[in-house]
């Protein structure tokens, strides 16, 4: 019975660690976007597209996708982007339902400008980590969230 209080115990200090990391990081993401005059959602689709397009845009949907929010809360945001020289959205060329958005010159250089600063905040936030420990711990991690994915489904069905 210890060891279940012992893993229940683990289990709660994993969560309430992963609560306060999200939280610094929509501190560190609202810091990132007011220096650029835009929100945090902003930003993170900023972020979203700049890691998911490998040269060719991106779609709303993937970006909604990996944000875990809605594809219309994506499209308002990415007129927005575009409105402000940050984001260029074109039709596809493989299917002319769909737009491509990719970052602008202007959007790359500001994210440049801030390239110093957001490796001073990496080097602080992973100190204690070198390049093996943290490819370990994002694997770890990778794993615990798509089993977190599957346990809120049945959870949300029924079956937990």
């Amino acid at each position: 019975m210890a060891e279940k209080g012992q893993l229940d115990s683990a289990v709660r200090d994993f969560i309430w660690n992963i609560v306060e990391i999200h939280s610094q990081l929509e501190a560190i993401h609202k810091s990132w976007a007011e220096m650029l005059g835009i929100t945090e959602p902003q930003w993170l689709i900023l972020m979203a597209i700049d890691d998911l397009d490998k040269g060719r845009g991106v779609s709303g949907i993937a970006v909604a996708n990996k944000l875990r929010i809605h594809p219309a809360f994506v499209t308002n945001q990415t007129k927005r982007l575009e409105k402000l020289e940050f984001l260029a959205r074109e039709t596809s060329s493989e299917d002319a339902r769909f737009l491509q958005i990719s970052l602008t010159e202007k959007a790359r250089a500001e994210i440049s400008r801030l390239s110093n600063k957001r490796e001073a905040v990496n080097s602080t936030m992973f100190s204690g980590l070198d390049e093996e420990s943290l490819n370990y711990l994002n694997k770890r991690l990778s794993s615990i969230a798509k089993d977190s994915r599957l346990a809120s489904q049945k959870l949300s069905i029924g079956i937990l």
